[in-house]
């Protein structure tokens, strides 16, 4: 079966429900912070058998404090994806407020803030705290987000760009002039050319700056679309294919 009619199927039947599917959980950072988070781990899996594991960064319309909003988009249908990969899915939810980073989405171009925002500094601190907990694979491990969470998946590759092996940033946009420390991690990234809330050319223009830097980025944008791109994005019938193919060296 295809990953399109994989998708249809899970739709037409309601696919799975994110709040039954997915743990509940509260982070305590070691500052005293706190970041809430959802998590889903792959049922029917060998005990101790090593799973990838898909950060999904959500958009600025999820924020809060109750760790529901961020399964809004997407999340839904991307379950039966992640679970016939055997892939651990976590989803963090960003406060209301804040920004996975903190820099005008309107701007022609962005510089990386020195710090990450106290929700992405959270964010890195889990993540280190799952790979001890579960059974990750190094090797797989990926970021995806949309819109502001597409910004966070940018600003997360770039401060650990060790830790990834491929990157799925949705109509966002990144730092250009630090492309060349994030070039070699594969990336797909998605664009509505009619984007009114992130201007097209942020993805545009990091698609170029990594290729400048020798990387080969993928890039697909979506004419007539809007800001919504990620419905069409994540039906793509090769992404996920894709994704998990990816393996740091």
């Amino acid at each position: 079966m295809t990953t399109v009619r994989f998708l249809l199927l899970a739709f037409l039947l309601g696919a799975q429900d994110p709040e039954k599917e997915m743990e509940a959980r509260e982070f305590q950072g070691a500052g005293g912070g706190k970041l809430l988070y959802r998590l889903c781990r792959p049922r029917g899996v060998e005990a101790g058998k090593k799973q990838p594991l898909l950060v999904f960064l959500h958009g600025a319309g999820e924020r809060g404090d109750d760790n529901r909003k961020q399964l809004k988009n997407c999340v839904r249908n991307l379950l039966p994806v992640l679970e016939k990969n055997s892939c651990i899915l976590v989803a963090p939810q960003c406060p209301n407020g804040r920004r996975w980073v903190e820099v005008n989405w309107n701007a022609p171009a962005h510089d990386t803030p020195e710090k990450p925002s106290e929700p992405m500094g959270l964010l890195i601190e889990l993540l280190a705290a799952l790979r001890k907990e579960l059974p990750v694979d190094e090797k797989r491990i990926y970021a995806t987000g949309l819109s502001m969470g597409g910004y966070g998946t940018w600003d997360l590759i770039l401060r650990q760009p060790e830790l990834f092996a491929a990157a799925v940033p949705l109509c966002g946009g990144g730092d250009e002039k630090r492309a060349a420390a994030i070039a070699r991690i594969p990336q797909w990234i998605f664009h509505g050319d009619k984007d009114t809330a992130v201007p097209t050319a942020r993805s545009r223009n990091m698609v170029e700056a990594l290729k400048k830097a020798g990387g080969e980025p993928k890039y697909t944008e979506y004419p007539g679309v809007g800001h919504n791109c990620w419905d069409k994005a994540y039906a793509e019938p090769e992404l996920f294919p894709w994704l998990f193919a990816q393996k740091r060296p």
